[in-house]
Order: structure tokens, then C-alpha cells, then sequence
């Protein structure tokens, strides 16, 4: 990590004493998140939101207008597109403990190799959503509330579930639940 990277991280962490974005009290909170992101992660673009208590790794890539929710943690190399919309309490991970090998403890055989994780454009991820290491999400997609994310998830459509499957196309039938 470099000066600029240390500085953004203490700014994001000062800032998790602000009130959340969007809150009654507007102490210029949302700017100076993105200002403090934008000297620690490895890209950030413009216009971001990223909400109060939020976690990241300086390694992430953020897309233009796109925002990360209160309470989200995002391990590791994770990239996100455009015009993203995230909620509360989200986790992405990139690594997980390796426990192939049963002569020894799980907690003795280290973590898995890291496998970015891939969001695309235009992109809704509801509240407490998890997506698991290596997964890509395409454009367009719709990530129901709750649902752990386990595979690939093709362009435009609305998956849910745990673990998460394809429920529709998005567009069309406005009769949702």
C-alpha cells in the first residue's frame, strides 16, 4: 500500500462516523466518501455512493454511478460497472479456505487461490446478497434480497434464491411479486 492508499483508507474509516448518505443531516458525506475511495481503491469513478460502514479492498474496481451499500464487505479483487445499485449488508468474497485435504484440519490447509469477482453494467443487487469467489455477473442483472450467488449469471435477467437460480428475463411482465 502507498501513502495515497493509507490516507483513503483512514478517510474511509473517519467517515463511518458521518451520518449515512442520504440521511436528513447532509454533512457532505457522500462526496467525501468518494473522495477518500477514490485515493484507496485501485479505480474509482465518477459520481460513486458508497454508504456508511462499508468495507473494501483497495483492490476493487468501481464504475461510474454505481454505489455499494451500508454495512456491504467486498473482499478482494472485485470489480463493478456502471450504473450499480447495491444494498444493504452485501458480502463478495474472492477466496475461501481450502478443506479438500482430509488427513490434516481445514484450518491448517490455508485459503483457496483468489478468483476476482466480475459485476457488469446496469446491475440491482439486493440487500444481504453473497456472491462467492470467481462468479461473473452479466449486465443488466437483477440479484433478489438474500440470495447467495454460487455461478455465473447470464445478462438481463433476475436470479434469487439460495443458492441462486434464474427466475425470469427481466423486462416484460410487470406483475412481480
Amino acid at each position: 500500500m502507498n501513502v495515497k492508499q493509507i490516507i483513503g483508507f483512514i478517510g474511509l474509516r473517519i467517515c463511518n462516523i458521518l451520518p449515512a448518505n442520504g440521511a436528513i443531516v447532509n454533512l457532505g458525506q457522500q462526496p467525501l466518501r468518494a473522495f477518500f475511495a477514490r485515493l484507496f481503491l485501485d479505480y474509482c469513478g465518477k459520481n460513486v455512493n458508497i454508504q456508511k460502514n462499508v468495507s473494501v479492498s483497495h483492490c476493487c474496481k468501481i464504475g461510474n454511478n454505481s454505489g455499494i451499500g451500508k454495512g456491504s464487505v467486498l473482499f478482494g479483487d472485485v470489480t463493478i460497472g456502471d450504473d450499480v445499485m447495491m444494498g444493504t449488508d452485501c458480502l463478495i468474497y474472492t477466496q475461501n479456505h481450502e478443506y479438500r485435504d482430509t488427513s490434516k484440519p481445514m484450518r491448517l490447509q490455508g485459503p483457496q487461490p483468489m478468483r476476482p469477482v466480475v459485476i457488469g453494467s446496469d446491475v440491482w443487487i439486493g440487500g444481504r446478497v453473497t456472491i462467492l469467489p470467481g462468479v461473473h455477473i452479466g449486465n443488466g442483472v437483477v440479484i433478489g434480497a438474500g440470495a447467495v450467488v454460487t455461478k455465473n449469471v447470464p445478462d438481463n435477467v433476475v436470479v434469487a434464491g439460495n443458492p441462486a437460480v434464474i427466475i425470469k428475463p427481466r423486462g416484460g411482465d410487470s406483475n412481480d411479486r
